[in-house]
């Protein structure tokens, strides 16, 4: 290139990663960033700030009329912290560009996030919800009791277009499911929902192994207390979808108050930078303690999905909970998606404010463990795994 042409490029024809797409781990990477180098700047601010100073009050109302009208972003500065927050901004940009939806918006916590989705929608007169078990128990809970005044059908994927009816707001399911990890075909699914807008709980999953807006589904949720933000330290939701939803969404936050901390929008957006690593680097150590687990005498039972993953479930012979209480390395605790390794009984802890015949209904047996598999080295785990293994009793 001669020294004329030279001086014509532009940005975007020296770096065309500026406008082509980027593989995901570039995105992980680099979305919600692309600005800090030109800024001089090479870690994200953390804007602690509640509100905002603005001697133009007129201009200010007619920011806020805008926000009531439509739930778009307010142009401009910032005005309060309950609309928007520049640290939580950059997050909700690069979540959504990992799930290739138009927006994301995030939460206080994955409840409060599936919270606002019911909101919306019941905000519209559409309170019924179609949706398929097994779902984390929370949102099993929140459904069946109609906390938020909502009513659901419970089916399987081939009933999801029977159950519809002409107030149905929403058709929910989770794949992998908690704690199975039973799976299903997303694409089929999200055509029997017809125009009634699917959501996918993608949090075991993740963008790094699945993309359901790319096959159907109008909105994504994730608790991104467990992958997204990777090292337990987060507490966080977050729904993927077109921005005409989100608008509604942070129309609903700014109401209810949910809203998402500067300080936990920085360690997400942080966690997202490792997140493809620490996926894969976790999914080969529970794809490899799943093969060893399903050779084991005293399991009866190994759950693994097709798609991988870092959750693995099985169902022991005799009592799950002396498998809890012998591990040593392993922590035994609820939540999952850490880069260390937790284990849990669900139908104790996370499922079990969920009607056990419902449960066991959905496959969560009494003797089912999930367990959240970390970065330790494989080895290490299996040996304390075996070691928990050795206090139950293989039936004759």
């Amino acid at each position: 290139m001669d020294s004329a042409a030279a001086s014509t490029s532009t940005y975007d024809d020296v770096h065309p990663s500026a406008t082509t797409p980027r593989a995901l781990a570039t995105e992980a990477v680099h979305a919600g960033r692309d600005d800090l180098a030109r800024q001089g700047l090479h870690a994200p601010p953390i804007d602690l700030s509640t509100t905002y100073p603005s001697y133009d009050s007129r201009a200010e109302a007619a920011r806020i009329d805008a926000f009531a009208a439509t739930g778009a972003e307010p142009d401009g500065p910032p005005v309060y912290g309950r609309l928007g927050n520049p640290t939580v901004a950059r997050f909700e940009t690069a979540l959504a560009r990992l799930e290739g939806t138009e927006s994301a918006v995030a939460f206080a916590s994955g409840m409060a996030a599936l919270s606002a989705v019911l909101l919306a929608r019941a905000a519209m007169g559409l309170r019924h919800v179609v949706a398929v078990r097994p779902l984390y128990g929370c949102s099993d809970h929140l459904l069946t009791a109609g906390l938020l005044g909502s009513e659901v059908t419970w089916t399987d994927p081939a009933g999801i277009a029977d159950a519809l009816r002409p107030d149905t707001g929403l058709v929910l399911v989770e794949s992998p499911a908690n704690p199975t990890l039973a799976e299903v075909d997303l694409r089929a699914v999200a055509h029997a929902c017809g125009s009634v807008p699917l959501l996918v709980d993608n949090t075991f999953a993740t963008p790094v192994l699945q993309r359901p807006a790319e096959q159907g589904a109008r909105l994504v949720l994730h608790s991104a207390t467990k992958y997204l933000g990777g090292h337990g330290d987060v507490l966080a939701g977050v729904v993927a979808c077109d921005e005409e939803f989100a608008g509604r969404l942070r129309q609903v936050r700014f109401a209810t108050g949910g809203v998402l901390h500067p300080l936990a929008g920085y360690l997400l957006l942080r966690g997202l930078a490792t997140l493809p690593v620490r996926v894969r680097a976790a999914s080969a150590n529970a794809a490899e303690l799943a093969r060893r687990l399903a050779d084991d005498p005293r399991v009866a039972r190994v759950h693994y999905p097709r798609i991988g993953g870092a959750m693995v479930a099985f169902e022991v012979h005799g009592d799950p909970h002396e498998v809890i209480a012998g591990v040593r390395l392993i922590t035994p605790a609820v939540s999952l998606g850490s880069v260390d390794t937790l284990i849990q009984h669900p139908a104790s802890i996370s499922h079990r404010i969920v009607d056990a015949d419902e449960r066991r209904g959905a496959g969560v047996s009494d003797r089912l463990l999930r367990l959240s598999v970390g970065l330790e080295d494989v080895d290490d785990l299996w040996r304390d795994l075996r070691g928990a293994l050795g206090a139950v009793a293989v039936e004759v």
